[in-house]
Order: C-alpha cells, then sequence, then structure tokens
C-alpha cells in the first residue's frame, strides 16, 4: 500500500526543545527572579514586556524566558544569534519588526543570543529602534554585561541574572521529561533509579540542555536494546568524561581563579583545594594556576614567609617536566602551603606606591654621592664623591645616610607586618631608623 503524501512525519527535535516551557507555570528554577513581586515575574504576569539582558550560564532559561514573555504579550518574536548574524541580518530583523509594527499592528520581541558578541557598532545598531518602540530588545549573554555590553544598551534595558540550576531544579526537569507523553519521553516508559537520576542531575551541573541531552541519549540507548531500564554501568559510559562547567576565559574562569586566590589569602586551605580541585576538573590549564600561585606568594605572603615563593615556582617548575595529573600534586601541595603561610601585602603595598610616585612625580637625578665614577672625569665631576661603604661600618648599617634623591629623603614605602618574618624585618627596620635619628650625620640637612 502506498503511503500518503500528507502522511509526513514531523521534523525531528532534540528533547531539550520539546520540552521547552511555552508558560510560565512549567518553569522550573530561577525563583530568585520569578517570584511574586519581584519585577521580571510581575512582567510576564501583567504581559508587560521591557527591554532586558538576561545574564547567565549556559542551559538556565535565558531563551525559552523571551519566548515565554513574547507569548505572554502576544508579540512577534524574532531572534538573532550574534554568533551568526551580521550587520544585514541586523537589517532585517529590525524591517521585519517595523513591518509588524506598522501593519499588523502588534508589538515585537527582538531576542539577541549571545549579544556580547556583537561589536560597538553593531549593538549601537538598535538603540534608535529601542528608543521609537519598534521593538522591545532582549539581549542573552554569557559574559558580564559590564564588561562585553556598551553603556547606552545597557542604560536602556534592565539586567536580570540567572543563575546555575540547583540540583533540586535539575530533578524536577527530569521527572518533567520522564512522564510528559506528547513532549518528553512518557511515551516510551524509560525507568530510572533515584541513584541514575541524582547521576544524571549532578553530571548536567546546573544546565538543563546539558541535562535533557543526556537523557535523551540514555532513552536512545535503551530503545536500541528494547528494554525501559539501563544498566548503572552503561549510564556511566554516558555520563563519563562529562566535566563540570568552567567555561575557560568567561566569566566562570574568572570567578573560579578569583576563588582560589582569596580562599588562598584567607588562609582556608580547603577552600582553597576545593577550587583549584574544580578548576581542574574543569580543564584548566595547571600552568596558568601555576603562575597565579607564583602571584599570591608575592601579592598575600611576600616576606611574612619567603618560602611560599620558592615553593610556588619549584612547583611551576615539577608541572612543566611532569606534567598532568603527576605534576598536579604538586600544585596541590603549593597551594596548601600558601594557605596556610603568614600573610602580608606590604610588599605588593609598597611596589604599588613606589610606582605610583614614579609615574606621577618628576624624574629626579641620581644623587651625586651613589654615582658610580669609573673613569678620572667621573671622579673630578665629583661622582660617587662621599659615598660611604655600608660594610666599612659595625652592623653594616650607616646611621644618617640617604639613598633618594634629596626631593624624597624622607619616603617610605615599605611598611612590615606583625607577622611571620616581616615581625623581625619590622623591629629591625625601627632599631635602624632611630639609629638615623641619633645619629649626629645626615645626609641632606
Amino acid at each position: 500500500m502506498t503511503e500518503s503524501l500528507f502522511n509526513i512525519e514531523k521534523p525531528y527535535q532534540p528533547l531539550a526543545a520539546r520540552l521547552r516551557p511555552l508558560q510560565l507555570d512549567e518553569f522550573i528554577g530561577q525563583e530568585h527572579i520569578l517570584s511574586p513581586g519581584k519585577p521580571l515575574y510581575e512582567a510576564l504576569q501583567s504581559g508587560q514586556a521591557h527591554s532586558m539582558i538576561l545574564w547567565g550560564p549556559p542551559g538556565t532559561g535565558k531563551t525559552t524566558l523571551a519566548r515565554i514573555l513574547a507569548n505572554r504579550t502576544q508579540s512577534h518574536f524574532e531572534a538573532l544569534s550574534a554568533v551568526l548574524s551580521g550587520v544585514k541580518d541586523i537589517r532585517a530583523a529590525i524591517e521585519k519588526a517595523q513591518l509588524v509594527r506598522d501593519q499588523q499592528g502588534k508589538k515585537c520581541i527582538l531576542f539577541i543570543d549571545e549579544v556580547h558578541r556583537f561589536n560597538k557598532s553593531q549593538q549601537d545598531a538598535f538603540l534608535p529602534y529601542i528608543e521609537d518602540g519598534t521593538f522591545v530588545f532582549i539581549g542573552a549573554t554569557t559574559e558580564n554585561p559590564s564588561f562585553e555590553l556598551n553603556n547606552a544598551l545597557l542604560s536602556r534595558a534592565r539586567v536580570y541574572v540567572l543563575k546555575s540550576l540547583s540540583h533540586e531544579s535539575l530533578l524536577g526537569i527530569l521527572q518533567q521529561a520522564l512522564s510528559d507523553k506528547e513532549r518528553g519521553l512518557g511515551e516510551q516508559g524509560l525507568i530510572l533509579t533515584e541513584t541514575q537520576q541524582a547521576a544524571l542531575g549532578h553530571s548536567a551541573d546546573g544546565d538543563a540542555r546539558r541535562l535533557l541531552n543526556l537523557l535523551e541519549l540514555a532513552s536512545e540507548l535503551a530503545n536500541a536494546e528494547s528494554t525501559t531500564s539501563l544498566s548503572d554501568e552503561v549510564l556511566d559510559q554516558i555520563i563519563q568524561g562529562d566535566t563540570r562547567r568552567f567555561d575557560k576565559g568567561g566569566d566562570v574562569f574568572y570567578e573560579q581563579i578569583s576563588a582560589l586566590h582569596k580562599a588562598v589569602r584567607g588562609s582556608s586551605p580547603d577552600a582553597a583545594l576545593y577550587w583549584l580541585c574544580r578548576m581542574l576538573d574543569g580543564g584548566c590549564d595547571p600552568l596558568y594556576i601555576a603562575r597565579r600561585v607564583v602571584r599570591m606568594a608575592s601579592e598575600d605572603i611576600g616576606n611574612a614567609d619567603p618560602r611560599a615563593l620558592a615553593i610556588a615556582l619549584n612547583a611551576w617548575d615539577v608541572q612543566e617536566r611532569l606534567g598532568s595529573p603527576e605534576g598536579e600534586l604538586t600544585l596541590a601541595q603549593a597551594v596548601i602551603y600558601m594557605a596556610c603561610a603568614a600573610k602580608s601585602n606590604a610588599s605588593y603595598k609598597a611596589f604599588k606606591a613606589a610606582m605610583a610616585t614614579v609615574q606621577e612625580g618628576e624624574s629626579h637625578e641620581v644623587p651625586m654621592h651613589i654615582r658610580n665614577a669609573p673613569t678620572g672625569l667621573m671622579k673630578d665631576m665629583e661622582y660617587g664623591a662621599d659615598y660611604r661603604y655600608a660594610h666599612d661600618v659595625p652592623e653594616a648599617y650607616i646611621a644618617g645616610e640617604n639613598y633618594f634623591p634629596e626631593a624624597l629623603k624622607d619616603k617610605h614605602f615599605y611598611f612590615p607586618s606583625d607577622r611571620g618574618l616581616e615581625a623581625k624585618i619590622k623591629e629591625k627596620m625601627a632599631y635602624f631608623r632611630q639609629l638615623d635619628k641619633e645619629s649626629d650625620f645626615q645626609r641632606y640637612k
């Protein structure tokens, strides 16, 4: 029997696309912005759309919320991806919005995915049309809008921050997918144990799209084996190699290295070790971490424990020599040492203060008494005249001597802390300054 030409199957859609919520009551998660009384919730409920930037990690519902708002306000929905679109596409979208408004009398929502990928001129192109109401602008971004979007665009749109979905929210989406017979997997009757569901939820790491993609793969494997269940071993193969969110070079990257640095600075070895492992697990280059650990040794420990710098450099060297995973143990050892070491940012502050003095002041000449005099002419010009050799006096310290230009004779940049070795350095410097006060010799009267 010949199959009817009109009996055409619907085109394939991934589970994540099929299960996309159409109404607000189907949306799971983001309660911090979607609870009664919150501006975005009230806008969705009242059908009053306004321009906005939705900022959050992948798979947290940015596109879905934009579509729900379009449905709720009965607006025409026009979508562009900043990754794939150029000036011609922007112009066409604007013309379509004008046509919809003028001929159909409908509002238009223009949704720009990955809006941070547009350059300044492309972002500026939207401004007059947001102003005259041609469309309501909704931009989605995984990057910090403060750094990636123009101030002019930000001033015309409200920023909403979406968070990674909680484990509970992910399990709710999972149950929704398993039970929905029309759009989900309800007809197939796939059965997953609580342990298997939890494993999928953890592997998704806050990303609903990743969760549903993994679930769909599990479903396909079950279908291939003509079963409604999967063994734990098969499920492990599905999620094997799936890594936590890291986003090299993006916001999450800088948030995690910041967390590692602050945990070290705050003397929390356990938290520092956690963030180190998060970064390594997410695919961060261990050599990048090694460089940052060296920075921590100088910025936050300094002369309170000079051994920290040597340990950091040794860890870097070991990582280069052994590679992963052997070298990563040494990185962990170094991070733990940094977190436990005495802390001082006195060297860091001294360097910044000295650099500011140099950059903001005039270029003072080197005082004559500390200039070298390798030639007779220089000696005749009094280069090095009245220079006093420190090793010729007790304690190798010349009380009253000054090595600054005269205009800066009383300047101090370095103020040692009371912690670690710096406590002894502070005591020594105080002793030398007392000798200066009591000395009959003063370089600059």
